[in-house]
């Protein structure tokens, strides 16, 4: 069964960083084996976490690179900026609006502590339930 875990940002690190939240994420995939994308909202958004990936923890390297080259197939952690085809993997972290698209096992939604932007999650986890997604919430 597929599954769709929803990360509501709450804490104050992640709300001074929600990209934070993001690199936790992404390092948890890499430890459990688990290859992943990370559909990011725009190109400067996926430069930004190119980035924040690098210097996130002194101890932890994260294997990543922006996708869209020959080595995307070996690479552990790829970060799909929009626009960028790559082929799907069973873990996706998405970052978008929209509903992640391709074929995966679980999605992990990461949600901003602004109420506001919270409008278009709310949409996302009705059409993963819909499709028969089984939803899970945590507040991160």
């Amino acid at each position: 069964m597929s599954r769709a875990d929803f990360y509501l940002i709450d804490k104050p690190r992640f709300r001074d960083d929600p990209l934070l939240l993001v690199c936790a994420l992404a390092k948890r995939a890499f430890e459990s084996g688990q290859p992943a994308l990370i559909l990011a909202r725009s190109v400067e958004q996926a430069d930004a976490l190119d980035e924040k990936l690098w210097a996130f923890e002194d101890d932890a390297h994260i294997p990543h690179q922006l996708a869209g080259d020959d080595d995307d197939a070996i690479t552990p952690v790829l970060i799909v900026a929009p626009g960028v085809r790559t082929a799907d993997r069973a873990l996706v972290i998405n970052l978008r609006e929209e509903c992640a698209p391709g074929l995966f096992e679980r999605v992990l939604e990461v949600v901003p502590a602004d109420e506001a932007q919270r409008a278009g999650s709310r949409a996302r986890w009705k059409t993963y339930k819909a499709a028969g997604f089984e939803v899970n919430k945590h507040d991160m």
